[in-house]
This record gives structure tokens, sequence and C-alpha cells, in this order.
């Protein structure tokens, strides 16, 4: 029976292999996809370049040089940035923010290693990655910055507006209304002098409220690129 799944078919292949053993015909033979002395298939997919078998082609295996890795989801589906290392979906081609190595790291929620995760994942507006249920995870508790970089991990103009309206109807106490005080805006970088105010401080400079208080006036104010 050459239908048996994969797994019945072959010994134990690993990367650095040069020999597999069919188990049907016990054939001892060079890594390849059809056995040499009695011809079953010992995997529907097979990269010949990772030692890879697999008989379940609805992942849509596919070798990227690149990564030098098999992924799934189909090749025409992806591409290989260089600089960031790593391959994206193609909706992501012309808009992603580039982080080098980007995906060589433990996901800053789970902390699973992301570059051969076989989950999904997404890249944020400043170029980090996630799982994409972790980042879904982290919605749920109300939390829409960068783990890494603190930077908004979506775009949050509509919730910067709500918030100007809240602030707009929400006076602070006389004793108040004259207290500044400084602040980091954290999508930007840029350090201001702003009123206080106790449901968020904005940045004069991109309108965003993902800001944070500093203890004094920076010695030189920047902003990020």
């Amino acid at each position: 029976d050459t239908t048996k799944p994969y797994s019945d078919l072959i010994e134990t292949v690993l990367p650095s292999s040069s020999q597999v053993i069919c188990s049907l015909c016990n054939k001892e033979q060079d890594v390849q996809q059809d056995c040499s002395n009695c011809g079953a298939c010992l995997g529907k997919y097979f990269c010949a370049k990772c030692n890879f078998y697999d008989d379940d082609v609805s992942k849509n295996q596919f070798h990227c040089d690149g990564c030098g890795i098999c992924r799934t989801g189909g090749a025409e589906n992806f591409f290989h940035c260089d600089k960031c290392g790593c391959c994206y979906s193609y909706v992501l081609k012309d808009s992603h923010h580039c982080v080098e190595r980007a995906m060589h790291h433990n996901c800053p929620v789970c902390f699973e290693y992301l570059f051969d995760s076989t989950k999904d994942i997404s890249a944020l507006h400043c170029g980090h990655t996630i799982h994409l249920e972790c980042l879904y995870e982290m919605r749920s508790h109300q939390q829409f910055s960068c783990p890494v970089c603190l930077r908004s991990a979506c775009d949050m103009s509509h919730a910067w507006q709500k918030l100007d309206q809240e602030v707009a109807a929400s006076p602070m106490p006389v004793i108040y209304q004259k207290k500044m005080i400084w602040i980091l805006c954290n999508d930007c970088g840029t350090t201001s002098n702003v009123q206080f105010h106790i449901l968020g401080h904005k940045c004069p400079g991109c309108s965003s409220y993902n800001t944070r208080q500093t203890r004094a006036a920076p010695a030189a104010a920047c902003s990020r690129v």
C-alpha cells in the first residue's frame, strides 16, 4: 500500500542528512521524493534544499531561498524583503516599515520564536512583528501600543478625535488650568510642553495622545524619523 501518510514511509530525515530509508522496502538511498527501489512517494511535497517531506499540500508549501526554509501559504502570495530578512504578504510590499531581521526574535507577547513560527504574524506600523493572535489578545485588553517601541500598533486617529471631544468637554479645575508639563510622544518622538489634563496629553506635533510625562525639559529636543 503506497497510499500511507509520508510519516509512515520514511524514517527520520534531518536537514543535514543525505540518506533516507523507505519504511516499505527498507531501502537506504539519497534524499528524494520517490523511493528509488519500490517507487513509493515519500511525500507529496518534497523540498530537496530542506530535506522536508509533507503529504498535506493544502498548506501550499514553498521554499524561500532568502529565508532558507520552507513556508506555507503559496509563493504567489508572499515576497521576501532582503532588509527585513523575512517573507511578508504582498499586501505589505509597498507599505511596511523595514526593520532589519524583523522576525529573527521572539514574539514580544508569548515569546515564541517568530522566524519559523507556523502561526500568522502581523507587521505593525513601526515595523516590529508579533503573532496575529497575540495582537488580538492585546486589543481585547485595550492595549494598542507596540510592546517593543510603544508606538501605536494601528491607526488611532478616530480614538484621538474622540479623546479631543472628551478633553474639551471636561475642563480642569481652576487650580490646574495653568499647570504645564513636559511630555514625550511615543509615536513621533517629539518632546513638548503642554497643558496638564487628567484624561490625556496631546502631542502638538502629530496629534497623538500616545504620550508620557517626563520629569523636566529635554536638553535637546528631537523627533523620530
